[in-house]
């Protein structure tokens, strides 16, 4: 009698076999595929997709700092640092009458840009910590500021200056990246020598702020007259203040 063979359910499974078994895992199974034979005692290994994406990656870095050939050598070599005092020393001198003793800084409390706003804090807050007299006029609480900086740094264009800008002891020193330098290299201490000191009582007038409200249109710029009806005053600026009488200071006749 013959025994008729059935086919069996049991799968033959390889441990010896290298790659997976299941299909989910082909592309896998193709990049960590190796040419050689497995059972082979010494395997040549060629690198995986991960160890050629990061040779293709130094070598497009390697390419991209290049310089170029045709270039002089002292454009290849590091350039010395320039000194500030040298540099500033071949510049125009631009200098505020009435200021020897103080420091004058122009800057804004606005936050529209928000990398200029951060200068002015880093600023005002490098210069309060020497503890000096410090005249601080924002030209976003009056425009009269920013035409005042435009006549003394000579720019008669409409483009207006960046902020902030630095003047110690009557003399113009710079920006945000002037003062931090020299704060940085200790040279900034020797500036504000000689200086007037702080006076750290507030001005009981305007509690600080260097500007109270407009007493002809109460801080609405405008007034109103029989004749003419609504009208501009003239008395204050476009944001309807005035300076505090009390922490006036005169304007700068050039």
């Amino acid at each position: 009698m013959l025994v008729t063979r059935t086919k069996s359910k049991i799968w033959n499974h390889n441990t010896n076999s290298p790659k997976f078994s299941c299909p989910s895992f082909k592309d896998i199974q193709t990049l960590f595929s190796d040419d050689s034979n497995c059972n082979s005692p010494t395997p040549n290994k060629k690198p995986n997709i991960f160890h050629r994406v990061r040779r293709v990656s130094a070598v497009l870095r390697a390419l991209s700092v290049r310089p170029g050939i045709d270039l002089p050598l002292k454009t290849l070599l590091p350039q010395p640092e320039t000194n500030l005092k040298e540099t500033r020393k071949s510049e125009p001198l631009i200098q505020i009458p009435g200021a020897e003793k103080k420091i004058v800084i122009y800057f804004t409390s606005l936050r529209v840009i928000r990398s200029t706003f951060d200068d002015c804090k880093a600023v005002r807050t490098i210069l309060r910590s020497f503890r000096v007299s410090i005249d601080e006029r924002d030209v976003s609480m009056d425009s009269g500021f920013m035409e005042e900086l435009k006549t003394i740094l000579g720019i008669r264009e409409k483009t207006k200056p960046s902020l902030p800008r630095v003047f110690i002891g009557g003399r113009y020193i710079g920006g945000a990246e002037e003062i931090r330098q020299l704060h940085e290299a200790g040279e900034l201490k020797k500036y504000v020598e000689g200086l007037i000191p702080a006076d750290l009582s507030m001005c009981e007038v305007c509690g600080g702020h260097r500007f109270i409200l407009c007493d002809e249109c109460n801080g609405s710029h405008k007034y109103y007259s029989e004749k003419g009806g609504f009208r501009t005053c003239t008395a204050c600026n476009e944001n309807g203040l005035i300076r505090c009488p009390s922490c006036y200071y005169a304007p700068i006749t050039l």
